[in-house]
């Protein structure tokens, strides 16, 4: 959704089967945004998911900071990427950022954003590799030495500069969220790393910042999925490759 408005920020939340996750994080990250000056939503984009979770965020109290459910059509299940797709799209917000469910970032380290786009910057994301950055609960050491060696080929192959390009918590104005998301191509795991591959080749400017990260020990990201973006990732060079993202 183009055209101007009156919200400041968009916050975009992917959410599969999140009933049990998903009422902190709203909690947490409405009493956040109610304290600020600026006016915001949140948009929950639900990935086909087969609890509670649109029923949950249907009957959320709504308050001066709405809370909207964004579904597929068909309600179907098209993986994370998707769904953020989904909520950059259909945000109003002249800054979208999107977080995990598992609020492994908390909303409120997006103080640390705003400077960075003063300074004019396009796009922020969230590090756990700059100094700085705090990292309280740890993956099991294969997920971390998976992450680790994907990093590497990511940074060879696609996004050269960044060093943590996984971390759940990315930010970008509305004019690069409205000319990077509609070129997507990837709906599961890298689509993150894609969204980054076409901001760099867009020339939009991308700075990394230090989080706070606490790992989700029920976390839905298998191992697996670190081999999945590898594959995405050769993926994303062919596209750049062929002049895909214009």
């Amino acid at each position: 959704m183009s055209g101007q408005s009156n919200i400041q920020l968009s916050v975009i939340i992917p959410a599969y089967n999140e009933e049990k996750r998903l009422p902190e994080t709203l909690r947490q990250a409405l009493e956040h945004l109610v304290s600020q000056p600026y006016s915001s939503e949140i948009i929950v984009a639900n990935d086909g998911s087969a609890d509670a979770t649109e029923a949950l965020v249907r009957g959320w109290p709504q308050g001066p900071v709405p809370v909207r459910l964004l579904n597929h059509p068909m309600r179907s299940n098209l993986g994370k990427g998707a769904s953020v797709r989904l909520g950059m799209q259909e945000a109003r917000g002249d800054f979208r950022l999107f977080m995990d469910a598992d609020n492994s970032t908390t909303l409120d380290q997006i103080s640390r954003f705003w400077p960075s786009f003063g300074l004019g910057y396009d796009v922020v994301i969230g590090s756990r590799k700059v100094a700085g950055a705090r990292i309280e609960v740890r993956q099991h050491w294969i997920k971390e030495l998976a992450g680790r060696l994907g990093n590497l080929v990511i940074r060879n192959l696609v996004v050269p500069n960044i060093s943590d390009t996984q971390a759940g918590f990315k930010m970008f104005t509305r004019r690069s969220a409205e000319k990077i998301f509609p070129l997507l191509t990837i709906d599961r795991w890298g689509f993150d790393v894609e969204a980054l591959a076409i901001a760099a080749h867009l020339g939009y400017r991308i700075r990394e910042v230090p989080i706070r990260w606490i790992n989700d020990r029920s976390s839905k990201v298998g191992t697996a999925a670190y081999f999945q973006v590898l594959v995405e990732v050769w993926r994303i060079r062919g596209n750049l490759n062929k002049g895909l993202y214009g």
